[in-house]
């Protein structure tokens, strides 16, 4: 590693200065001085300086009362912190660190600023996450000096420290920011200048899509958002994490990107900037997408949108019995699920041995289920004993819901429903799990497209919670009643959403997935930094790569394309590595090699 900057503090970057004293400028404060960094806060208001104290000093309180710091150490953090509106009193410091407002123009003051009062070898940084890093040290006296430390929020607890280096920043400031974001308890990524960087590159191409969805009036904020929670485990919902933000920031990052990328997945929402010109920013304002109980108020309060009742208008039919076609992990999932319930399953594949081979898989997962606690003996025996195994579908004809879980190819999912649409019963609702395929081609494969709606369940069913319930232009109102009267039933989260490629889940994460893509093809990053990326600046239970590998990447590029017919999107185009590794027969885990390479079993 390079040996870092001279320094005339004995302690490498000792004292630090932070221009710019908002929320993540107070974070920033808090993360240095209580690692032992002397800092002085600069602020042009002395109300927000004064903030940024109380807040320390509240921090630390609480800190006191966990445990977590004597009060000699709280009392030691407050005295290496002071506050100044005067830019000068940065003359000592080893590095500076701006987070001022997200403009150029004010940033590029700053910089200018500084360069005639710091030390030549003091590093500056920018806390930016959109504009060009190479521009504000094109402009800064000593560019070599200059690079982006972007921290995120909130700053004392988040992990991830993206450290951006533009072609001019000599690698021996790179290397020793990077040290001190290791000894403050991080973990730094190293990345080139780009707007969003690595994290926010990924994340506000996937919110934005999230908000042009809600836009089209495809699904409700709550269903979008309960999608995206449940379905991918995700701790927040795009539309929840935008008003978290601050649709205003959200905006001005998208412009940031598009102007360099010009890809139409960057381009803002038109109700991003409806919202941001009406002052709706968000849970700093009291309202976004949502409403809230006060301007900076977490809690959320019912307004004009908010569903009335989760009751159906329309009453269901009566479902007593529920057939399960498939002998797959899926089908096996599915059918464990409904059998739980209380319902009678019959299990069907093309075969008697593949159906009691899925019957047995279903033992094995309740056995699992007894031994960690979550079932009694007795509760396993009674589920395993309301399904039965068939060799045919003929033994669908008394079913009231019939679900199919074949193989993701539409002319078999065409041929099954012409073969459920002969032997159920008249009034039995048929119901697809397609991830991906129209709904609307297997209800006409029927005679019956009006009993026909898609019920798209997540892998492995037992544990996931949420359903997608997809209608097409033809379900009757009384069958999508009686598939959402099902999913309390069967302890599910059912959000609605139309028969559309990729319906919610799918269509807002594998255009992420392919961006992640598209950065290590154009050696933007590494798949390991931008997995890092994502789980410590995201909240992602697994970084992109890690859930390609495991989803399969035959599967994702069959989403992938899709996605990419329906849409004409070019920014939906699969990205070539993807389709590289796919043809080499690289799949993921399943053939022990994909993005990344696993031990065989």
């Amino acid at each position: 590693m390079a040996t870092p900057l001279s320094h005339t503090s004995p302690s490498p970057l000792g004292t630090v200065a932070v221009v710019g004293l908002g929320t993540m400028g107070t974070g920033i404060t808090e993360v240095l001085t209580r690692a032992g960094r002397e800092v002085v806060g600069i602020d042009i208001s002395e109300a927000t300086a004064a903030k940024a104290v109380a807040a320390l000093e509240a921090s630390t309180a609480r800190a006191v009362v966990r445990g977590r710091l004597t009060e000699q150490e709280r009392a030691d953090v407050l005295a290496r912190f002071r506050t100044s509106t005067d830019l000068r009193e940065a003359a000592d410091a080893d590095l500076v660190i701006e987070v001022a407002p997200e403009s150029y123009e004010v940033k590029h003051q700053i910089f200018r600023a500084l360069d005639d009062i710091v030390r030549p070898e003091t590093i500056l940084a920018t806390g930016t996450n959109a504009l060009s890093v190479t521009r504000l040290a094109a402009d800064s006296a000593r560019p070599e000096r200059v690079l982006g430390l972007h921290f995120f929020n909130p700053a004392p607890a988040m992990k991830l420290v993206e450290v951006v280096s533009s072609v001019l920043t000599a690698p021996q400031a790179v290397a020793a920011v990077t040290d001190l974001a290791i000894e403050l308890g991080k973990e730094p990524v190293a990345v080139g200048d780009r707007p969003g960087f690595v994290a926010d590159g990924l994340l506000f191409g996937y919110l934005n899509q999230a908000a042009a969805m809600y836009e089209a009036k495809y699904a409700s904020r709550e269903d979008i958002d309960a999608a995206m929670r449940l379905g991918c485990g995700l701790p927040m919902g795009p539309l929840a994490l935008l008003d978290l933000i601050g649709i205003d920031t959200a905006r001005t990052v998208l412009e940031a990107m598009y102007s360099e990328s010009h890809d139409r997945l960057h381009a803002p929402a038109p109700v991003l900037k409806q919202l941001s010109e009406a002052g709706l920013t968000g849970r700093k304002t009291g309202r976004g997408f949502y409403s809230y109980e006060a301007p900076g108020s977490a809690t959320v309060v019912a307004d004009a949108l908010t569903p009335l009742s989760t009751a159906p208008e329309t009453p269901g039919r009566t479902v007593r019995s529920v057939g399960v076609a498939g002998s797959g992990t899926m089908a096996s999932g599915i059918a464990e699920v409904f059998a739980k319930a209380g319902y009678d399953v019959v299990l069907a594949a093309r075969s008697e041995e593949k159906a009691q081979t899925a019957k047995a898989r279903i033992g094995k997962s309740l056995a699992r289920s007894v031994d960690k606690g979550r079932l009694t003996a007795e509760a396993a025996a009674q589920t395993l004993d309301r399904i039965t195994a068939a060799g045919s579908y003929d033994a669908f004809a008394d079913v009231d819901l019939a679900v199919e879980a074949v193989a993701e190819d539409l002319e078999v999912k065409q041929q099954l429903f012409a073969t459920l649409d002969k032997v159920c019963k008249p009034g039995a609702v048929l119901a697809t799990t397609t991830s991906s395929l129209p709904v609307i081609a297997c209800a006409r494969a029927t005679s019956r497209p009006q009993d026909v709606i898609g019920m798209h369940f997540f892998n492995p069913a037992p544990a996931m919670k949420l359903v997608e319930v997809v209608r097409t232009v033809l379900t009757a109102d009384d069958v999508h009643s009686t598939v959402r009267e099902v999913c309390v039933r069967i302890k599910k989260h059912a959000v609605d959403c139309g028969d559309r490629a990729g319906f919610i889940v799918n269509a807002l994460l594998f255009p992420y997935l392919n961006n992640a893509i598209k950065m290590v093809q154009e050696h933007y990053a590494s798949l390991d930094d931008i997995d890092a990326a994502m789980k410590l600046g995201g909240g992602y239970p697994m970084g992109p790569f890690e859930l390609l590998d495991v989803v399969g990447l035959d599967v994702s590029l069959a989403i992938e394309k899709v996605l990419h017919r329906e849409f004409r999107d070019p920014g939906l185009a699969p990205a070539p590595l993807l389709e590289h590794l796919v043809a080499a027969g690289c799949l993921g885990r399943k053939t022990g090699r994909g993005f990344r390479e696993y031990a065989r079993r």
